[in-house]
């Protein structure tokens, strides 16, 4: 297993992602879009999640492709940008026929960042913009860190952040992920530099520091955040052809990666999701081995990304915690 080219989920060819934030706000949107609908399923392991249309995600329910998925800030007020998504998408042309008309097809997920600092006194909420902006600005390119929906992001002990990474397997498809770190739990070990993913880590993408001498693993946590002030949201992607089953247990597996490299993680208070996407570009040459494989890729690539949100995030001014890379680096 190697990186892609990029290091990014845009290593899966035909995926773009598109970032949009508010300085003043603390806040933004990421979305991931492509050019054509892709297939795609969910799963909630969090206890307070926010969400909008993951129920069309089941393998049982009619829509079997989306046109673009959206993390935000904001909490249940983020969810509006999923607005602004569909109406670029319907002014392209796009979404899902029913006779004349078209329906863009955009779940999406949200953060709690309401209270990091920032300017939340609006009077029009913001986030529908947002949206628009992202999904116009979607690219193989983007930045990681304090960007888009991880633009106001904090953990429990450092801010959050944007996070993406990617691998290439022997069989040769991609699996890539997306993710917003807004944790209760943290993503490094005690009071150290080093990162719980540090195990999954390749090619020193989040500083090569390894593993703590000593490993709390026995130390009780206590919450550093109050009810629904924190939430992990991810996107694990893939150019294996997967229907939406095999998708759902994709994004199961995925979780692993979350619970790797965030202690704790899946809390009643937190609001952890992974979506699972596949652009269907590459059958499978062994259904059994290839779909174990990439339950296993899917897992270590979030893990990674997640350290790498952490990793990458930059202080601004106003910051209720430290980044990373102004305690450690």
């Amino acid at each position: 297993m190697r990186p892609g080219p990029r290091n990014l989920i845009t290593d899966v060819a035909g995926l773009r992602v598109g970032n949009a934030q508010d300085t003043d706000l603390r806040s933004g949107v990421t979305v991931l879009t492509a050019d054509v609908p892709f297939a795609a399923s969910v799963r909630v392991m969090g206890g307070a999640p926010g969400t909008r249309d993951t129920d069309l995600l089941a393998p049982d329910k009619l829509v079997d492709r989306v046109d673009a998925l959206v993390l935000s800030g904001g909490s249940a007020f983020g969810l509006a940008a999923c607005d602004g998504v569909m109406a670029a998408l319907h002014a392209a042309g796009r979404g899902f026929a029913v006779g004349a008309a078209r329906v863009p097809i955009v779940p999406g997920a949200i953060v709690f960042d309401l209270l990091n600092g920032g300017d939340k006194s609006w009077d029009t909420n913001p986030y529908p913009v947002l949206g628009h902006r992202a999904w116009q600005g979607a690219a193989t390119e983007f930045s990681l860190g304090s960007t888009g929906a991880g633009s106001g992001a904090m953990t429990g002990n450092l801010r959050g952040g944007l996070g993406s990474a990617s691998a290439v397997l022997s069989c040769g498809a991609t699996v890539g992920a997306l993710v917003v770190v807004n944790a209760l739990g943290t993503a490094t070990v005690g009071d150290g530099p080093q990162f719980w993913a540090a195990p999954w880590e390749l090619q020193g993408e989040f500083g090569g520091l390894g593993l703590p001498a000593r490993f709390p693993a026995a130390d009780e946590p206590h919450p550093a955040k109050r009810l629904g002030e924190a939430t992990t949201i991810a996107v694990v992607a893939t150019d294996a052809a997967l229907d939406k089953a095999a998708l759902q247990r994709l994004a199961t597996a995925a979780h692993d990666g979350l619970a790797r490299a965030l202690v704790p993680s899946h809390t009643p208070l937190d609001g952890d999701l992974v979506f699972a996407a596949s652009t269907g570009a590459r059958p499978l040459a062994d259904p059994v081995g290839d779909t174990f494989r990439l339950g296993h890729a899917a897992a270590c690539v979030l893990a990674r990304a997640i350290a790498r949100g952490v990793h990458a995030a930059r202080p601004m001014d106003g910051d209720l915690q430290p980044c990373w890379a102004s305690r450690f680096a």
